[in-house]
C-alpha cells in the first residue's frame, strides 16, 4: 500500500473523529463520558469531597446515560445520529406554539383566533376600554374584506337584548341574540361549566349543554339550558346505548331546560362522531353520561332512532311532547345539499315542523378532530347559512322556523354580518372560553390545559374562581351586545331582525365591490311552489328529486354502466 494512501486515510479518520466526536454530533455524549470517568476516578482515589464536583458528576452521568440510550435506540433517527442534542429538537418543537404566540405571531394572524380578537374578548370580559387608537389596521382593499353600510340617519339604540321567540305555545322561548354554544361537561372542567352557566344566568342568555348532557355543574349555575341530544344519547341512554325516554323526560322537563337540540353533525368533524378520552372519563362524568368510568367514550357518527327525514321529524315531535312542549330543533353542518332539502320538503308535505335549525360552520371548534375533517369537510358557515335561509324561504317556512349560526365568530360585526345573511341569533363557544381565561394553547385533548378550562385534573382546574369568571362571561355577553346595538344603530336599524344581505358589502378585488345580496343567490318566500326560475342552483336541481322517505336524491335519468376496458386498454 502506498505510504501516501495510508497517510491520507489516517488524516481522514482523525478529521472524522474530530468532526463527529470532539466538535460534532457525538460531542455531548463523548465529553459527558469523559467527565463521568474522571469523576469516578476521583472518587476511587478518595479525593476530598466537593459538592460542585458531585453535582457535575451527576449531570455528566445523566447526559452519558441519555446519550448511550439515544445512540442505540431505533425509534428516532434524529436522536440516534445526534445523541442528547437531538432531544433539543423535540423540546423546542413542543414549545413552538407558545414561542410563536408570544413573540412572532402577527396581531391579525388567525390561528385560529388572532391576537387582536383574543385581546378584544379579554377587554370586554373585564369591561375594560376596548377601543383602537390611530385608525384601523385592516387591509381594506384586500379581497374578501367586508363591511356594514352606515346610514345618514343613525339611531340611538336603548335595547341591548335583541331577543327572538322560538317555538309556539306556553313553552316558547325568548332567546338572546348571543348564547353559549355546546360545551360538554368532561370536555370542559367542572368549574368552567359552572362559571359559564352562572354567567349565562347573570346575563340572562342560554347555555348549550353539548353532548355530555346536563351535569350537576350546569344545575349549580342556574342558567337557561339548551339540552343537546347527540348520537350517543348521553345522560338518557339504556344499557345498549339507545334513547331511554323515561330518563330523557327527567332531564328535559327540568325548569332550567328551555329548548331541545338534536345534534346531527358538528362543523369541526361532520360525519365523524365524538370521543372523550378515557383519561377524562371520571366517575362523575360516567355517572352523568351513563357510561363506564375510565373507558374511552365514543359517540357514533349517526343516530339509531331515525334513518329518514320523516323519521327525524317525527322523533323531534316526540321529544317535544316528552319535554312538555319545549322548542325542538336540529344542529347540523351542511354537507350534501339534497339531504337538508329532503328534511325541509318533508315539513311542507305534512310532517311535524322543527322550531329551529342550528347551522354549524366547518370552521367551528372542537377539543379534538382529525386534521382532514377540520380542514376539508363540510360547508363553511357563510355558504351554509345562505343555503339554509334560502331553502326555508323558498318552502314558506322561514317565519316559523328560526335559524341559529355558529362557527368562529367573535366580534359584534361577526354577529351583524351573519344576521344579515340569515341568522336569528348566534352561538359562540371559544370566545366564551377566552372570557374564562383560555389562552389558545390548543392542548384541549391532552387533559393538560394550562388554564384549567379543558381538563379534568383537579390540580389544574383548582385555579378557576367561579364567581369572577362568571362575571367575565356576563361582561363579554353584555359588552358585545352593546357593540351590536351601536353598529346597527349607525346603520339606521333598530333590531338585528331588520338586517338583510343589502346591508353587507364585500370586496371582490381592488376595484370591485358587491352587496351580499348581489353575490349570493336569492330565493323568495314560497318560490319553490311556483314556476319561477330558482336562483339557488342547489334548490333548482334537487327540490323535485327528494322526498321524506330517504336522505338520498333520486336520479332523474338512468346512468349508463361505464364501458369495460379491453385487453389493450383502448
Amino acid at each position: 500500500m502506498p505510504p501516501d494512501f495510508s497517510l491520507n486515510c489516517q488524516q481522514s479518520l482523525r478529521a472524522l473523529f474530530a468532526m463527529n466526536w470532539l466538535f460534532g454530533r457525538y460531542s455531548v455524549v463523548f465529553y459527558a463520558t469523559l467527565a463521568t470517568l474522571a469523576g469516578a476516578a476521583w472518587l476511587i482515589i478518595d479525593g476530598p469531597f466537593n459538592p460542585w464536583l458531585m453535582s457535575s458528576l451527576a449531570l455528566s452521568s445523566l447526559l452519558m446515560v441519555f446519550g448511550i440510550q439515544d445512540y442505540f435506540q431505533t425509534g428516532s433517527a434524529v436522536r440516534a445520529n445526534f445523541p442528547v442534542l437531538g432531544r433539543l429538537r423535540y423540546f423546542f418543537e413542543s414549545i413552538r406554539p407558545e414561542l410563536r404566540q408570544y413573540f412572532w405571531e402577527d396581531d391579525d394572524a388567525e390561528l385560529p383566533y388572532s391576537r387582536n380578537q383574543r385581546a378584544m374578548v379579554y377587554q370586554r370580559a373585564k369591561s375594560e376600554f376596548s377601543i383602537r387608537a390611530f385608525g384601523s389596521i385592516e387591509a381594506m382593499y384586500k379581497e374578501d374584506f367586508s363591511w356594514l353600510n352606515h346610514s345618514l340617519a343613525p339611531l340611538h339604540i336603548e335595547a341591548e337584548d335583541f331577543r327572538t321567540w322560538v317555538g309556539v305555545g306556553d313553552q316558547r322561548y325568548a332567546i338572546s341574540l348571543l348564547n353559549i354554544s355546546g360545551t360538554s361537561f368532561g370536555a370542559l372542567s367542572p368549574p368552567a361549566i359552572e362559571a359559564l352557566n352562572l354567567g349565562a344566568a347573570q346575563g340572562q342568555f342560554a347555555h348549550n349543554t353539548g353532548e355530555g348532557s346536563v351535569s350537576p355543574y350546569h344545575i349549580k349555575g342556574g342558567g337557561d339550558l339548551i339540552l343537546q341530544v347527540s348520537t350517543g344519547y348521553f345522560g338518557f341512554r339504556d344499557a345498549s346505548g339507545r334513547l331511554d325516554r323515561a330518563l330523557f323526560a327527567q332531564k328535559a322537563t327540568q325548569p332550567q331546560v328551555k329548548m331541545i337540540e338534536i345534534k346531527l353533525s358538528q362543523g369541526a368533524k361532520p360525519g365523524h362522531g365524538g370521543l372523550l378520552p378515557a383519561a377524562k372519563v371520571t366517575a362523575e362524568i360516567a355517572l352523568t353520561r351513563g357510561i363506564d368510568e375510565g373507558v374511552d367514550c365514543a359517540s357514533p357518527a349517526n343516530h339509531t332512532e331515525f334513518k329518514t327525514p320523516q323519521a327525524l321529524l317525527r322523533f323531534a315531535a316526540e321529544l317535544r311532547v316528552i319535554s312538555g312542549g319545549k322548542p325542538v330543533g336540529i344542529k347540523l353542518c351542511i354537507g350534501h345539499p339534497w339531504e337538508f332539502i329532503a328534511i325541509v320538503k318533508s315539513m311542507t308535505e305534512g310532517e311535524p315542523l322543527l322550531d329551529f335549525i342550528s347551522v354549524d360552520g366547518a370552521e367551528g371548534g372542537t377539543g379534538a378532530a382529525p386534521t382532514e375533517f377540520s380542514d376539508h369537510l363540510g360547508s363553511p358557515l357563510t355558504d351554509a347559512l345562505v343555503f339554509v335561509d334560502n331553502t326555508l324561504r323558498g318552502a314558506g317556512l322561514r317565519s316559523r322556523i328560526k335559524i341559529a349560526a355558529s362557527g368562529k365568530m367573535v366580534s359584534a360585526f361577526d354577529i351583524v354580518k351573519h344576521c344579515a345573511l340569515g341568522a336569528d341569533w348566534v352561538n359562540m363557544a371559544r370566545p366564551f372560553m377566552f372570557a374564562l381565561g383560555c389562552i389558545q394553547a390548543r392542548n384541549c385533548a391532552s387533559g393538560l390545559c394550562p388554564t384549567g378550562i379543558a381538563t379534568m385534573d383537579p390540580t389544574r382546574y383548582r385555579v378557576l374562581d367561579i364567581q369572577s369568571k362568571a362575571s367575565r362571561v356576563r361582561n363579554f355577553h353584555q359588552n358585545t351586545l352593546k357593540a351590536v346595538g351601536e353598529l346597527i344603530g349607525a346603520a339606521g336599524i333598530a333590531h338585528p331582525v331588520d338586517l338583510n344581505r343589502r346591508h353587507i358589502v364585500r370586496r371582490l378585488s381592488g376595484s370591485e365591490i358587491l352587496l351580499a345580496d348581489q353575490i349570493y343567490p336569492k330565493v323568495l318566500d314560497n318560490q319553490l311552489f311556483t314556476e319561477e326560475p330558482i336562483a339557488d342552483p342547489r334548490l333548482a336541481v334537487y327540490w323535485h328529486r327528494v322526498s321524506g322517505r330517504s336522505f338520498a336524491a333520486d336520479d332523474p335519468q338512468p346512468v349508463d354502466a361505464p364501458p369495460k376496458a379491453d385487453a389493450n386498454n383502448t
